[in-house]
């Protein structure tokens, strides 16, 4: 039998592989066999140098995700560049943080911006692009505020909830079409996201406390999941968000 969780000879673009949890899981795709095309603002270079020397292919897309340029252009860019897409990766996220009597305008757009609407946006791009060709694979990077509250992250949260919304809305009507649509819900992550809280030592420790697994989480820990859902392996698997959370939700 084929190996059903391997993505020889398919195409993964994911969007702010710079960094953190994105350029964990194109580190990721690219080790199951993916070839990877790394959309943002900044460019991913050490992501690229990480996937050649798994013998992948890479290219870097400029893309402003807070000003939402036309996302056709990515698509095209990376078919032009790899040769076709199988997967989208929606991970380019932003994070503000204020109290909700206090927050700004531009923190509420710019967090939105990044976080849901070009998600969806490019979700429609590369799908568009799927349902032409028959198939194709799309991962949203949901959060724990996908379902719950939080404190002092009010656009985060909202968008975040979007995220589950979309993921479910998508799923519904591409099914039939060949297209899934999922979501990786990670948990507390070591990341640039999470730098202020881990330096609160009150905070982290309280974090801490409530994670049955007993530490932070690290960008690779998202891997598996999201090369399960990038494979045939998830073939039946539509709508669901996967918590990666060391069993935070469990607790």
């Amino acid at each position: 039998m084929s190996n059903p969780f391997s993505l020889e000879g398919k195409v993964a673009l994911v969007t702010g592989a710079n960094t953190g949890l994105g350029q964990g899981i194109a580190v990721a795709l690219a080790a199951a066999g993916a070839d990877i095309a790394g959309a943002g603002i900044v460019p991913a270079e050490e992501t690229g140098e990480k996937v050649r020397a798994l013998g992948r292919r890479f290219v870097n897309i400029d893309a402003n995700l807070i000003s939402i340029e036309p996302v056709e252009r990515i698509v095209a860019e990376t078919v032009a560049g790899l040769g076709r897409l199988d997967v989208l990766v929606n991970n380019a996220g932003l994070i503000r943080r204020a109290d909700a009597v206090e927050f700004s305008e531009k923190d509420w757009d710019d967090v939105m911006n990044v976080n849901i609407k070009s998600a969806f946006f490019m979700s429609q791009a590369a799908g568009k692009h799927f349902i032409a060709q028959g198939r194709g694979k799309i991962i949203n990077i949901a959060s724990m505020l996908s379902f719950q509250g939080g404190i002092r992250v009010p656009s985060y949260t909202a968008s975040k909830s979007g995220i589950a919304g979309i993921t479910r809305l998508l799923a519904n009507e591409w099914a039939d079409k060949g297209v899934t649509v999922n979501a990786i819900a990670p948990g507390y992550m070591a990341t640039d996201n999470t730098a202020q809280l881990r330096a609160d030592e009150d905070r982290s420790k309280a974090i801490l406390d409530r994670i049955p697994a007993g530490r932070w989480g690290k960008p690779e820990d998202l891997g598996g999941a999201a090369v399960f859902l990038a494979s045939t392996a998830s073939d039946y698997v539509n709508g669901a968000i996967i918590p990666v959370d060391g069993g935070w939700l469990a607790r």
